[in-house]
Order: C-alpha cells, then sequence, then structure tokens
C-alpha cells in the first residue's frame, strides 16, 4: 500500500477542473510519465507559479469545492500520481475525479467547509498531513499547531486504495 502524507499545497479556490489540472493537448501522451511536467500548467490562481520548488514537492493538495469538475478523464489523478500527490483534501469533488482517484489507489478525502477553514490557516507555515490510513484520520501540522481529523471514507473505496487501485483489486479478487 502506497504511504499517504507529505508537504501540502494549497489550491485556494473552488471549482477547479480537469483541463486546469492537466490541459488537453496532453491527453494523446501513452504514458503517465510524459504527463509529470505539465501537472497545474494551465492553472490560473494568484501568486501561483505551477513550476515552484513548493509545487514540486508536494504530497498533499487541500483546495476548496467541486474540485476536480469537467472532463472525466483519468489523466487528472494520473498526472498527480506521477508526481507523487496521492492525497488530495476539499470540501467537495466532482463525482467521477473523485472515484477515479480511489480507482488509481489515491485518497480523494471530502471534509466539511469548516475543516478545510481550518487546515487552510496552516498555509504559509510550511505544512504537512500525516493520513492514518487505518482508522481514516489525517493530522496537519506546521509552525502554526497541529489538528486532527477523522475522514469518511466507504469500505469499497478504502479497498481499492488498500489494493492500489481497482485493477489490483479486481486482479485479488476476481
Amino acid at each position: 500500500m502506497k504511504k499517504f502524507g507529505g508537504k501540502v499545497l494549497f489550491l485556494d479556490r473552488s471549482d477547479i477542473n480537469t483541463d486546469e489540472i492537466i490541459p488537453a493537448k496532453y491527453l494523446t501522451e501513452i504514458s503517465k510519465e510524459a504527463l509529470k511536467p505539465h501537472m497545474l500548467e494551465d492553472l490560473k490562481l494568484y501568486d501561483f507559479d505551477p513550476q515552484s520548488p513548493a509545487v514540486k514537492e508536494a504530497k498533499v493538495i487541500v483546495t476548496r469545492a467541486n474540485f476536480g469538475c469537467g472532463s472525466s478523464r483519468e489523466h487528472a489523478p494520473w498526472v498527480f500520481e506521477v508526481n507523487d500527490i496521492n492525497v488530495v483534501i476539499a470540501s467537495s469533488f466532482a463525482r467521477i475525479f473523485r472515484q477515479n482517484m480511489f480507482n488509481c489507489g489515491m485518497l480523494a478525502v471530502e471534509m466539511p467547509e469548516e475543516v478545510i477553514e481550518k487546515m487552510f490557516r496552516h498555509r504559509g507555515g510550511h505544512a504537512k498531513v500525516s493520513v492514518d490510513f487505518e482508522n481514516n484520520s489525517l493530522t496537519i501540522e506546521s509552525a502554526k499547531g497541529k489538528a486532527t481529523f477523522r475522514y469518511p471514507i466507504s469500505e469499497f473505496d478504502k479497498a481499492l486504495v488498500k489494493a492500489g487501485g481497482w485493477v489490483e483489486f479486481a486482479d485479488s479478487k476476481y
């Protein structure tokens, strides 16, 4: 099973779509690795540079509502996976993006907006998230303090993540 957690990249906007996660012009690439340098390159946020060290070092994304909306493509979770980001925490996700994360063996953690606000208070404090997968909890820690939250996940989605994704899950069951 993958290790979950690490440095946090805060994306302070709702409705970040799959074209901003990985531009459509790269969907013809035949390997996940070819997607790697293009993660978030079309994302427009104040003071955001997709080539910055903060983006390159991130292992966890904390963002707002309706993350992953737009086209239903697996490339969006794939570009995170190939960049070693395997946890996205948001107040809500587009349904297909969320399921594609689980299908790829990654965590899409949905938290109430109040919790997302508490997590954003750690921005600018070199925040890290650690995930206790077995107990459905995560801890955010920074120079600004530490807080632990429980998160919901269905038993099926947890089994997908534990197996490493849908293909590995199916191979073990069928």
